[in-house]
């Protein structure tokens, strides 16, 4: 405990007599998470709208003529016991025929009546079928059209490879985006702590001769990036806390109509996320940077 209380006060000592340059590592710092905050925030709501649009593409399952109302209501509990399902809704030949001609007549009772009390489409009764991820519906449609009593199963193909394709491209760019920040952040705080160890070169050196082990020498420096990176991690957090509120009760009471189809996470939601990544990425930032830093110069005086 005495080493490790030794290697934190000499750390905290560090950060003050380089206060300048600490000062400058965690801005740089705060100003790298905060984007990377910034980001996730923006990216983490484009694939949550994503998402919701990838749950209302459907797929529409087709009985057989004739098929009684009891083994439409089993083909119902077969398809939402498969793997992916969200939801399996039954839409009656009556409502289908009042959907469309709404859709097509725009309720116009004159023209409905052309058709007498006869529904056109009295065999057109479906389930309309809803999953989380619309990769899975490549899977599902065959095993929807081997069901006893299924005639046909249309879904929205192109629909559904174009948000997978888009959920991997977003993909693609946050992990670039982040592996970015990431370098620079340990590039930067890299440089602070270098700046610490050539202050104290002599000392370094002495206690090298003395017999001090490189963990020993190392651990205030170490300390010093952790904590360098703890305080950078802090105040993006804030910022981006304070500026998210805001924004999106600007966007929810101005512009309300967007609430119907654009869905945002709510500040709970993407917090409990980001908190603890900008906590693990800023100490993980201030661990590397200084790790590298001093034992590239514990390799130079060897």
């Amino acid at each position: 405990m005495s080493v490790i209380g030794y290697g934190f006060r000499q750390g905290m000592k560090n950060i003050w007599k380089n206060r300048l340059f600490s000062l400058a590592a965690i801005g740089t710092i705060s100003a790298c998470l905060f984007l990377l905050g910034l980001f996730y925030a923006l990216i983490g709501n484009f694939r949550n709208i994503v998402k919701n649009m990838e749950s209302s593409v459907g797929m529409t399952v087709f009985f057989d003529e004739g098929i009684t109302e009891e083994r439409m209501e089993q083909i119902g509990e077969q398809i939402r016991n498969f793997d992916g399902v969200k939801k399996a809704e039954f839409i009656s030949a009556q409502k289908a025929w009042q959907d469309f001609s709404r859709e097509m007549y725009g309720g116009d009772s004159e023209l409905m009546e052309a058709f007498g009390k006869e529904n056109p489409l009295k065999d057109s009764a479906s389930y309309e079928v809803y999953v989380d991820d619309v990769s899975v519906q490549k899977k599902l449609v065959p095993l929807m059209e081997q069901l006893d009593g299924v005639r046909k199963v249309n879904s929205a193909d192109t629909v559904a490879k174009g948000l997978g394709r888009f959920n991997l491209l977003i993909a693609y760019i946050s992990v670039s985006i982040i592996v970015l920040l990431f370098l620079v952040s340990v590039f930067l705080i890299n440089t602070s702590v270098a700046t610490g160890i050539r202050v104290r070169r002599s000392e370094i050196s002495i206690m090298k001769y003395i017999g001090a082990t490189d963990a020993f020498v190392r651990l205030p420096f170490v300390i010093e990036g952790i904590v360098i990176g703890v305080i950078g991690a802090v105040i993006p957090l804030v910022l981006l806390r304070i500026l998210y509120e805001r924004i999106l009760a600007f966007i929810l009471t101005h512009f309300s109509v967007l609430s119907e189809w654009l869905t945002f996470l709510s500040a709970g939601e993407l917090f409990r996320v980001l908190i603890p990544v900008s906590f693990l990425a800023g100490a993980g930032i201030g661990f590397l940077g200084s790790s590298l830093s001093v034992r590239k110069y514990l390799r130079s005086i060897r």
